[in-house]
């Protein structure tokens, strides 16, 4: 078991990423941090408690073949993530120069814009379908019941290639999340 040392890491503002995507640091080993499938982080079986030590975390996660790390410019840990590593846990409507556009907002103050740097769609987990948004790396978050349900109340009827249904439309994009029957 491994635990990570952060002297490397260059001090940065929680909504600010560091240049995780420059770094080639040496595999160091396992580190025992699980990211729930609830969006909770375990460290050494115990919860981790701290907002601004998960967000500090989240910041240099990187997803590479189907696996998760923690990187820093000095080394690279591999953790364990159930399902999402990210959990969306707000949204709001914005106007953007694309028009009407989705806002989420994650557990660690991640922002995104559904249609300009995310895309929405759903998902098999454990026999559940649940939506997901796309994050920076090939990451992924789960998007919450609570706000998965504001969103549904935003639905309207949209013609893809995927169908005619129900779905939502945001930054000129639309995602189709429901089949007329």
């Amino acid at each position: 078991m491994s635990n990570i040392d952060l002297k490397g890491l260059p001090s940065t503002a929680a909504s600010s990423l560091p240049p995780v995507h420059t770094w080639s640091p040496p595999f160091c080993g396992d580190m025992d941090l699980v990211i729930k499938a609830n969006g909770e982080w375990f460290h050494e079986g115990g919860k981790i408690k701290r907002p601004a030590m998960v967000t500090m975390f989240s910041r240099i996660l990187w997803f590479d073949a189907g696996e998760y790390f923690l990187v820093t410019p000095v080394e690279k840990v591999r953790i364990q993530v159930e399902d999402a590593p990210f959990l969306v846990t707000a949204w709001q409507w914005v106007e953007t120069e694309l028009g009407r556009t989705i806002e989420f907002k994650t557990q660690t103050e991640d922002v995104l814009l559904l249609g300009v740097d995310s895309d929405l769609w759903m998902a098999t987990y454990l026999g559940e379908e649940r939506p997901y948004v796309s994050m920076r790396y090939g990451m992924k978050a789960l998007v919450g019941r609570n706000v998965f349900y504001g969103v549904v109340d935003s639905l309207e009827p949209v013609d893809t290639s995927k169908g005619v249904g129900m779905g939502i439309i945001s930054a000129g994009k639309t995602y189709f999340l429901l089949q007329d029957e």
